[in-house]
């Protein structure tokens, strides 16, 4: 029976004595039993082994050499068998073989035995090679015996050479660049002074050189951030503008008709139309002015003492010609009243865009209620409609300029109200948010505190 066991080359100590046990177990089996079958056997498997198996007696003698360790060494087997192993070694193992032995017999402490090391050989001719020597010791019913099997290291070293011999290269290579780097250094830089001072000019270059990286990638997001503004912008001035300009051009055409007393009803109608559509661009070019304002930074707080319920019946009462026919505005009042110190125009401003956003996007019988509720140390406003709502998709733009949500591209609108709103309420200390169901309605939530001055 054969056992073939596949060992990677990093673990070749291991291999070795792997077969050495293998080896030494066989060699007592055969002492014991005395099977000449099995001796046979063994003789093919060390004389076809890739790596060469000696085996010596304990005075050192060659009791037997495979064909790969006679081709290592360039010895027939009739020239080495009896002779003392150490004629396979170079001075000063050859001398000093016979005393290793017996000093292993007396001690048990080993130098090769049981753990193997690499050794020089000495071939025939005279000539030198490193090999790995693992060496085993058997223990026969009536002697010992030592195995010693022999990896030929002569390619491996070559190769261990070569790249020791590039490596040596490229150190010099490297230190002959580097005396050069360092000598044009040195003509640069003449004092240790200057060095430090240059090392300190490229950190601040550097640094400058990230800044400014950082702010051309800013500038660029900016950059980008406006082609989509003024995208935005055309789109919504070709449609927001269009509109009531073409209403003014008609209805001026048409009073030039309406020469005759009788048709002053008429003329009243288109009158009406002028004006509305005046107050509608009126009511753009407000936003666009709001808006600028409070990027610019340019507002002027004048806080007072507000009763805010009342506020929001005055926005009530200017909402009024905006709603449509079964419309109601409600008002609740939670907790005990107080009044605000505050900038009635800012809060005015705020409620005017949210009340009238709610009117415009509810149905024409819908009801819009704002719950005013007096907390502790704030006041919390809701205003809240039964009307288209918001798509899922849009509700993370809300409150980004210009912009305006998928369902309601068919009603006039800027998208700057809700921007206008959130930096009043940015401005003011205050938050807001909301929450929408498409179909159902959307409810606006801001709080804000009692005195401004306190932000």
């Amino acid at each position: 029976m054969i056992y073939i066991i596949k060992i990677n080359e990093s673990d070749q100590t291991i291999c070795h004595f792997v077969i050495l046990a293998a080896l030494r177990n066989f060699l007592i089996f055969m002492a014991q039993n005395n099977v000449n079958e099995f001796a046979n056997k063994l003789k093919s498997i060390i004389d076809t082994a890739i790596d060469g198996i000696i085996t010596i007696d304990e005075k050192g003698r060659i009791e037997s050499i495979n064909q790969a360790a006679m081709a290592l060494f360039q010895y027939e087997q009739a020239e080495v068998l009896g002779e003392n192993v150490k004629i396979l070694m170079p001075s000063p193992d050859r001398e000093n073989h016979d005393r290793y032995i017996s000093r292993y017999q007396e001690t048990k402490k080993p130098k090769i035995i049981g753990i193997g090391r690499e050794v020089v050989g000495l071939k025939k001719d005279g000539t030198q090679f490193p090999f790995w020597l693992a060496v085993s010791e058997v223990v026969l019913s009536d002697r010992v015996i030592y195995t010693g099997i022999i990896h030929d290291l002569t390619e491996l070293k070559k190769a261990e050479y070569s790249v020791n011999k590039l490596n040596k290269e490229l150190e010099y290579k490297v230190t002959e660049r580097t005396y050069q780097l360092e000598n044009a250094v040195n003509e640069m830089l003449k004092t240790n002074t200057m060095l430090k001072e240059e090392i300190r000019e490229r950190i601040r270059a550097e640094k400058k050189l990230s800044e400014r990286e950082i702010e051309l990638e800013e500038s660029l997001a900016k950059e980008k951030e406006l082609g989509e503004l003024k995208s935005r912008f055309v789109s919504m001035a070709s449609h927001e503008f269009r509109t009531p300009l073409a209403t003014i051009l008609s209805s001026a055409s048409l009073l030039s008709r309406y020469t005759e007393s009788d048709q002053q009803p008429r003329r009243e109608k288109h009158i009406i139309r002028i004006k509305n559509a005046v107050k509608n661009l009126t009511g753009i070019l407000n936003d666009f002015l709001s808006l600028s304002r409070l990027e610019e930074g340019v507002i002027n707080m004048l806080p007072e003492e507000v009763a805010f319920e009342n506020l929001c019946f005055e926005v009530f009462e200017e909402l009024q010609v905006i709603l449509k026919s079964e419309q109601k505005l409600k008002q609740n009042i939670i907790g005990n009243k107080q009044e605000l110190f505050h900038d009635p125009r800012i809060l005015k401003n705020i409620l005017f865009n949210l009340i009238s956003n709610a009117i415009k996007y509810s149905h024409d019988d819908g009801e819009i209620i704002v719950n005013i509720h007096f907390q502790e140390d704030c006041i919390l406003c809701e205003v809240k409609d039964q009307g288209i709502g918001i798509p899922e998709e849009d509700k993370k733009y809300m409150f980004q300029r210009f912009f305006r949500a998928g369902n309601v591209t068919n009603i006039q609108g800027t998208g700057l109200g809700l921007t206008i709103v959130k930096r009043y309420i940015d401005i003011i200390g205050g938050d807001i948010n909301f929450t929408s169901e498409f179909g159902v309605g959307t409810s606006f939530i801001f709080k804000i505190p009692y005195n401004v001055n306190k932000v």
